[in-house]
């Protein structure tokens, strides 16, 4: 069975940005990389860890991944 990656960022949202989850649970809502960068710095992550291209920290899903605009 396949992994899931730890941080989903879900589709586009009508009013722009992304919902963004950590381990199943909601972090929140990110308009840039800037936001998801600090939403796993928030949950633990240190900063030079963190690749956001990285399909097995990052999955993107429903849009192109560092797509924010409105869907």
């Amino acid at each position: 069975m396949a992994r899931q990656a730890p941080v989903v960022v879900h589709r586009p949202s009508p009013g722009g940005g992304r919902r963004v989850t950590i381990r199943g649970q909601i972090a929140g809502l990110a308009h840039n990389d800037a936001d998801l960068v600090e939403f796993l710095r928030r949950a633990g992550l240190d900063e030079a860890d963190i690749s956001l291209d990285d399909p097995h920290l990052v999955e993107w899903r429903g849009g192109r991944a560092h797509h924010w605009e409105a869907a």
